[in-house]
């Protein structure tokens, strides 16, 4: 297998994981918008606080990926183009594209869904796929990463979270990927560089983060 899952957690472990680290998710999937927001002001609004120093549309770009990721973690029902929607809704307000070929895309989500392959494998190809085809009006990428990440949860695979210090490198994989239609590249780099998750501590059951603080300074 290629791309053989890096963690087998569980579905609670993986979801208390993403509940840990929510704020820092938040803070990666509001750099697809240009922002001047801070990690600290992040989770202050995501907190419900009024920062006079963010802008209104990044607070509500705060407030809409916050809704949207609990809506992921806690969902119980399987991936589906339904939750795709959902999930799209509560980021943009929008729905599919009208010139959408929704069952050319429902046969792919059933045939990668069916692979014989890794939850890891399945997530990086539904994301990207999802984010060069624009399924949506609007917003596509957040709602491609969150997708990939309720797939991630649902089977504790960890999370897809590309690191901000390396997104610049992510964002010229993304844009290549655009043009040629290989992705093969792109999953390498994101598969060494951007899947998080959590390993135990020997002398607990506490969880310890996979994620490098320093990523977010």
């Amino acid at each position: 297998m290629l791309y053989p899952d890096k963690f087998y957690l569980t579905q609670d472990l993986n979801r208390r994981f993403a509940r840990t680290n929510l704020a820092r998710l938040i803070f990666s999937d509001l750099h697809f918008e240009k922002t001047n927001i801070s990690l600290i002001q992040t989770q202050l609004v995501a907190d419900g606080l009024n920062i006079e120093r963010a802008s209104e549309k990044d607070k509500e770009r705060i407030i809409r990926l916050k809704r949207a990721w609990q809506y992921i973690i806690n969902e119980n029902k399987v991936l589906s183009l339904d939750i795709e929607l959902k999930i799209h809704l509560l980021l943009t307000g929008y729905g599919f594209r009208d010139n959408l070929n929704y069952k050319q895309e429902e046969k792919f989500f059933d045939e990668l869904m069916n692979n014989d392959t890794s939850t890891t494998d399945k997530a990086m190809t539904l994301m990207y796929h999802n984010m060069r085809n624009q399924l949506f009006w609007g917003g596509n990428k957040r709602t491609a990463t969150l997708a990939a990440n309720k797939l991630m949860i649902d089977h504790g695979a960890g999370l897809i979270n590309a690191p901000l210090d390396k997104w610049d490198r992510w964002n010229k994989l993304i844009s290549q990927y655009y043009l040629t239609g290989k992705m093969n590249m792109l999953k390498d780099w994101t598969y060494e560089n951007g899947i998080q998750g959590v390993v135990l501590n020997n002398n607990s059951d506490l969880p310890k983060p996979d994620i490098n603080p320093e990523d977010y300074d």
